[in-house]
C-alpha cells in the first residue's frame, strides 16, 4: 500500500471536528455522506453506518465506540485535511463524547427536523460549549413528511442562543445540501493551535487492542511530529517505546511516513496492554520532555452488577474474554468476587444499563460466553462511626458496591446515595403524568422551561437507584415514546437506606440482597416476593418467600406444594398402614425441604429469570429483583 505524504497539509489547512447529536438523529448517516463526498469511500447503497464497526452497533442502530476518519477535500484550489470523529449519542456513552471532543476544535450539532431538540442534544451541546469549541448547528431529515426546520431553528435560538442564520438544513439520507456542511467546517471551525517546530506533544484520546500488533493508540498531535523508529515516552507511566507504525484512519488504517502537528491519526508502539495507553496521556520524544496535556476525568461507574459463568468450568475462558473486552473498553471497572451459590466471578462497574447490556452482548457475540448477571445496583457510601472501623477500612467514608456488604446502622453515622441531575424534554400534554412519575421516584424539581409552544424542558434531581432499572421505559410509556431523558452526575446526598434480605424457607439468598430507601422497603419487598412466586416452579413441599429488614419480616408469599395422595393405593385395611405411609411421606418432605435449603441459592440463580432482548432470548441469566 502506498503511504500518504502528510507533509503537504500545513496546519492552516487542517480541521478537526466531531459530530454530536441525540440518539437516532442521523450522525452516522451524515458521516457516511461526508465520507462519500470526499471520495474516502465509494458511493454504493451498502454504505450504512460505515463508522459503526461493532456487530452490536449495527444490530441496535446506535454508535457505541467513537470512530475517527481522515477526509481529503479540495475547495477553492486548496487541499484540506478534515479529521472527522463520529461519537455515540446515548447518555451511557457521553464519556466517549467528551474524550473525542478533546481532539477537536469544532462540532457539528445535528438535530432532527421532525423531533427537534432532545435531552441528549442539550447535554452534548454543553459538553462542546464547556470545551470552548465552535458549534455548527445542522438540521437533518428535512425530507421527512412532518419535518419543520423553522420550528427547530427557533428552538436552537432559544435554548442555545445560536442565530437561525447559522443553521444548515440538510437531508443526510438523500445527500441534500451536505456539501455546504463541508464548506462550513472549513470556514467556521478554526485550524488547530499547533506548532511544527516544537518538540512532540501528542494526546492519546482513544485506544483499541489488536491481538497481533498490541495497542493501537488514537492520537492528536498538538506539537511536533512523529514517525516510525522514533522513541517515545508516556508521561503517565514514564515507559519508553519505539514507534512501529504511524498512520491515519481513512476510515481503515492507512500507514503514513510521518504525522505532523495538528493532525489526528493512530500510532502502534509495542504496548502490550491498553492500560499502558492511558486515555488522556501525553506522549513525547525520548529525552525531550514537555508539559503534559490536561487529562480527562476518568469514567465513573454508575451501575454495578455481579457476573458469573453459568458453569464454573468455563471460569478461565470467561476471565480471558472479560480481560480482552475491557482492553477495548477502559470505562468498565472489574473487581474479583465470590458467591456461595454461583462460585467465583466478578463485580463489574458500568456507566449505565445500556452500557451493561452492550458489554454483555459483545461477550456473547465476540467470545460466545454464557454468563449469569445479578441485579444492577448503584454505589452507596457509608460514614463510619467508630475509630476501630475507620482503622480497619483506613478511611471514614466507604463506598459499597455490593449490597451483601452493606454495613449495619449501628456502625455508621449516616448513609449517602448517589444523585443525578436529569433533563426531560417532552410535549406539554404529558407534563402532569411525568411530574407524578418523578415524584414517585423521590425526585426534586429544579427547573422548568418551554423551549417552544408545545415542548417543555424539565430538570429534576433524582436518586440514581430510582432511575437505573426501569425509569426510562416508564417515561417512554407515559409519553407515548415522545419524551427524551438524559442525566449527569450530581454527587451524593444523605438518605435513610436499609438492607433488605430475601429468604427462601428461612435461608438468605445473597444474590437477591438489595439496598432500598426506608419508605419504599415494603413496596419493593412485596414486588420481589410476588416476582419470585411467579418464577419458582412448585415442589412437593411448600416454599416460603420472605423479604426482611433486619429481623423484621416485611413481606411474604408462599409457593404451594403439589399434593401427592399416598393413600390412593390403599383400599380399606388397617389404619396403621395409612398412618405409616403418611409418616413416611412427611419424613420425605422434610428431607426434600432440607436439601432445598442447602441448594436454594443455586436454585434461584438458575430459575429466577432468563433475560430477553429485542433479538430474542439471550444466553444470559439475569438474577433480577425489581
Amino acid at each position: 500500500m502506498e503511504k500518504i505524504d502528510m507533509s503537504r497539509f500545513p496546519v492552516e489547512n487542517i480541521r478537526n471536528f466531531s459530530i454530536i447529536a441525540h440518539v437516532d438523529h442521523g450522525k452516522s448517516t451524515l458521516a457516511d455522506r461526508l465520507l462519500e463526498l470526499t471520495g474516502t469511500i465509494d458511493k454504493t447503497k451498502n454504505n450504512k453506518q460505515v463508522l459503526d464497526k461493532l456487530q452490536v452497533e449495527r444490530e441496535r442502530g446506535i454508535t457505541v465506540k467513537a470512530q475517527t476518519a481522515s477526509l481529503f477535500y479540495n475547495w477553492e484550489g486548496k487541499q484540506y485535511l478534515l479529521n472527522l470523529i463520529d461519537t455515540p449519542g446515548h447518555v451511557d456513552f457521553s464519556y466517549e463524547v467528551s474524550r473525542s471532543l478533546s481532539a477537536c476544535q469544532g462540532v457539528l450539532l445535528v438535530v432532527d427536523a421532525n423531533e427537534g431538540i432532545q435531552a441528549q442534544t442539550v447535554a452534548n451541546f454543553f459538553l462542546a460549549f464547556e470545551a470552548q469549541l465552535s458549534v455548527i448547528p445542522v438540521i437533518n431529515k428535512i425530507d421527512l413528511k412532518n419535518a419543520d426546520p423553522e420550528r427547530v431553528e427557533k428552538q436552537i435560538e432559544k435554548v442555545f442562543d445560536i442565530s437561525s442564520d447559522e443553521c444548515i438544513k440538510i437531508s443526510a439520507k438523500l445527500g441534500t445540501n451536505v456539501e455546504s456542511v463541508l464548506q462550513a467546517v472549513i470556514k467556521r471551525i478554526p485550524s488547530p493551535k499547533a506548532h511544527q517546530k516544537n518538540p512532540l506533544r501528542a494526546l492519546v484520546f482513544d485506544s483499541t487492542f489488536d491481538q497481533y500488533r498490541g495497542v493501537i493508540a488514537n492520537v492528536a498531535l498538538f506539537d511536533g511530529a512523529v514517525s516510525k523508529g522514533d522513541k517515545i515516552v508516556s508521561a503517565h507511566t514514564q515507559k519508553t517505546y519505539e514507534v512501529n507504525e504511524v498512520g491515519v484512519l481513512n476510515p481503515n488504517e492507512q500507514p503514513t511516513h510521518k504525522l505532523y502537528a495538528g493532525q489526528v491519526g493512530y500510532l502502534i508502539a509495542g504496548m502490550k496492554d491498553v492500560s499502558e495507553a492511558q486515555i488522556g496521556d501525553t506522549l513525547y520524544l525520548h529525552k525531550q520532555p514537555v508539559e503534559p496535556m490536561p487529562g480527562f476525568k476518568s469514567a465513573k461507574p454508575m451501575v454495578f452488577a455481579g457476573m458469573y459463568p453459568v458453569d464454573q468450568s468455563e471460569y478461565n475462558n470467561l476471565k480471558s474474554a472479560v480481560e480482552k473486552l475491557t482492553l477495548n473498553d477502559s470505562s468498565v471497572t472489574v473487581h474479583r468476587d465470590n458467591s456461595l451459590a454461583l462460585g467465583a466471578g466478578w463485580r463489574l462497574g458500568f456507566l449505565g444499563l445500556l452500557h451493561m447490556e452492550v458489554f454483555n452482548q459483545r461477550l456473547e457475540q465476540e467470545y460466545n460466553a454464557s454468563v449469569i448477571l445479578t441485579t444492577p445496583t448503584v454505589p452507596y457510601k457509608a460514614v463510619l462511626s467508630s475509630t476501630k472501623l475507620i482503622k480497619e477500612y483506613r478511611e471514614k467514608e466507604i463506598i459499597i458496591i455490593n449490597p451483601a456488604q452493606f454495613p449495619d446502622k449501628s456502625k455508621v453515622v449516616e448513609y449517602l446515595e448517589p444523585v443525578v441531575l436529569g433533563t426531560i424534554i417532552t410535549p406539554d400534554e404529558y407534563i402532569g403524568k411525568i411530574m407524578m412519575l418523578c415524584q414517585a421516584r423521590r425526585a426534586v424539581q429544579k427547573n422548568m422551561m418551554f423551549i417552544d409552544q408545545n415542548r417543555v424542558m424539565l430538570k429534576y434531581l433524582f436518586p440514581l437507584n430510582e432511575i437505573v432499572v426501569d425509569f426510562y421505559d416508564s417515561l417512554k410509556s407515559l409519553s407515548s415514546g415522545y419524551a427524551s431523558f438524559d442525566y449527569e452526575d450530581a454527587g451524593y446526598q444523605t438518605a435513610e437506606l436499609v438492607k433488605m434480605d430475601i429468604l427462601l424457607n428461612g435461608n438468605i439468598v445473597e444474590e437477591l440482597v438489595t439496598v432500598v430507601h426506608k419508605d419504599k422497603a415494603h413496596t419493593v419487598g412485596k414486588a420481589i416476593c410476588e416476582r419470585l412466586k411467579d418464577s419458582l416452579p412448585r415442589q412437593l413441599f411448600e416454599i416460603a418467600i420472605q423479604a426482611a429488614v433486619g429481623s423484621k419480616i416485611i413481606a411474604r408469599e408462599t409457593v404451594k406444594a403439589y399434593r401427592k395422595n399416598v393413600l390412593a393405593k390403599c383400599y380399606g385395611g388397617d389404619i396403621t398402614r395409612k398412618m405409616k405411609l403418611l409418616k413416611r411421606q412427611a419424613e420425605g418432605k422434610k428431607k426434600l425441604r432440607k436439601n432445598f435449603s442447602m441448594t436454594s441459592n443455586q436454585y434461584v440463580s438458575s430459575k429466577v429469570q432468563i433475560g430477553e432482548t429485542k433479538e430474542g432470548t439471550t444466553k444470559t441469566m439475569v438474577i433480577s429483583a425489581v
